[in-house]
């Protein structure tokens, strides 16, 4: 989980105040919204303080994506198997969430280290529901076991209405991302961002890094696409992911680092632009100094106008020759 820290920092925050107040049993109820639209609710009472409700809204899908019940293929195990007997899903969810689920705390390991990575894991709940399915079709490359679905195209949902797509095969997995923005500004610093991610990678350094290819049409993996889904204004971003990348702890990271991708991109798109207004800002400020240092002095042109000479005649000239 190298992002939580960045992405899932509130609520491991949250988690981790709970366990160390709590005999205290404060009322707790807090919404907040994280980024691409995913939402989430955490409610704890005084009566059972060692209880927590945490309800998740995922991201609108699209229609060619799968869920079940409301949440992507896998969801459902991939909690089970990720937090075992602390967390009890709910059914239904409560309104207007996709997925809720009762946390015990009673029941976290008593070791403190272990404790913690289970707190950290529960506070990843995002990249563990939706990267469920991703998931499912990466472990099967590092095992090398032929996919069921070999060549097929696989739709999953990363932001709200939108697509991103795989192309699993037995030596290799192809990720297949469409690049959409709303702001035409934006639009033009992701098409350069991406460009260069793409020449980024051909440096010595990063000979290991899955191979990245960026195209502004289609590329012959989405020929199978829906036609919405190939609308986009900042082209398309493809990785191949092999074995060597999904090998191991690798897994976790290349699960997340790929749904989250298109927010990996639009943070450096904000931060460029945040970057050129400052520079803009500065340079507008140093040239208003050089125009107000160029603006004459009023006290000097007293001072010069009191020494400039005075047009005489001829006559009072020859006259102030003879004093």
């Amino acid at each position: 989980m190298i992002l939580l820290q960045s992405q899932s920092r509130y609520l491991l925050q949250i988690l981790t105040n709970r366990v160390q107040n709590i005999d205290k049993g404060v009322e707790l109820d807090c919404h907040w919204v994280e980024f691409d639209d995913v939402r989430y609710h955490i409610q704890a009472s005084i009566k059972n303080p060692h209880l927590l409700h945490l309800s998740v809204s995922l991201p609108t899908p699209p229609p060619e994506t799968v869920f079940s019940n409301g949440l992507p293929l896998g969801a459902i195990e991939a909690i089970k198997s990720a937090y075992g007997n602390v967390v009890q899903i709910l059914d239904p969810p409560r309104d207007c969430f996709n997925l809720t689920v009762k946390l015990n705390l009673s029941k976290l390991p008593p070791n403190e280290e272990n404790k913690q990575a289970l707190l950290v894991t529960i506070a990843s709940v995002r990249e563990i529901v939706m990267g469920a399915p991703l998931r499912v079709i990466l472990k099967r490359l590092s095992s090398r076991s032929a996919p069921s679905n070999a060549g097929m195209l696989v739709p999953l949902v990363h932001r709200p209405n939108e697509s991103f797509f795989l192309i699993p095969q037995f030596e290799k997995v192809t990720v297949v991302f469409p690049m959409r923005f709303n702001d035409s500004t934006d639009t033009v610093l992701a098409a350069s961002f991406l460009q260069e991610f793409v020449e980024a990678r051909r440096t010595a350094g990063l000979n290991n890094a899955p191979a990245c290819l960026w195209s502004s049409s289609p590329p012959n993996e989405l020929k199978e696409a829906p036609e919405h889904a190939l609308s986009v204004n900042a082209g398309f971003v493809s990785f191949v992911i092999y074995p060597r990348h999904v090998e191991g702890k690798k897994l976790d990271k290349t699960v997340w680092s790929l749904s989250t991708f298109h927010a990996y991109v639009n943070y450096h798109v904000k931060c460029s632009e945040g970057f050129m207004h400052t520079r803009m800002r500065r340079r507008v400020e140093s040239l208003i100094q050089a125009l107000d240092r160029a603006k004459p002095d009023e006290n000097a042109n007293i001072v010069a106008q009191s020494k400039s000479f005075k047009k005489m005649s001829i006559e009072e000239s020859r006259g102030n020759s003879h004093l």
